[in-house]
């Protein structure tokens, strides 16, 4: 994605995420806004047209908004208080968490917190659970979860369209660290 796209991008993350307002825009209680009303904020503030937001949903490699007509939202990841409608879904028997290093004696001791987000953030494979850690400073860990017990024990799981599970809290017991790597390409427990 170009930079400009990138720019596009934080910004409709931000505004379709967690701060409406900052665009004079309002969320409905499914987190949609209108689409020409995301063009009109884009264009004043970077000159950003319908098809240049058309762009950056098709070509992010997150896939973090969806087109519904003439609505868009983010698929997940919200902070303002919004429903997405999904469905509780079976996930599958293990899930993985990324993130840096620094973070892992926190969640192996509490757990996995949404803290300001709607939901925990999940990723279906141990790559891309890798490619999440990376957005952050290294070095990073992979987080194996055991969805498995957490089924058996009625936690409720749901998929966003792009395929981040969600779910409310992972607490400790149904974690351990699958990986640890300071560069990309470096496996095994550093």
């Amino acid at each position: 994605m170009p930079k400009d796209d990138r720019t596009l991008s934080k910004f409709m993350s931000l505004v379709l995420r967690h701060a409406p307002e900052t665009a004079g825009l309002a969320l409905d209680a499914q987190g949609w806004v209108g689409l020409d009303d995301l063009v009109k904020a884009a264009f004043e503030r970077f000159g950003a047209d319908r098809q240049d937001i058309e762009r950056v949903v098709k070509e992010s490699d997150k896939q973090r908004f969806v087109i519904d007509g003439n609505r868009i939202r983010a698929s997940q990841g919200h902070s303002v208080s919004v429903d997405l409608g999904l469905a509780a879904a079976v996930p599958p028997p293990t899930l993985w968490h990324g993130t840096a290093s620094a973070n892992q004696a926190g969640i192996l001791g509490s757990g996995l917190e949404k803290r300001s987000r709607q939901h925990v953030h999940l990723s279906a494979d141990h790559d891309t659970a890798r490619k999440v850690a990376m957005r952050r400073a290294g070095p990073w860990v992979i987080v194996q979860v055991d969805t498995k017990a957490m089924v058996r024990e009625n936690y409720q799981f749901y998929c966003s369209e792009n395929g981040v599970w969600l779910t409310d809290a992972v607490p400790a017991r149904f974690l351990s660290v699958f990986e640890t790597f300071s560069r990309p390409g470096r496996q095994g427990k550093d």
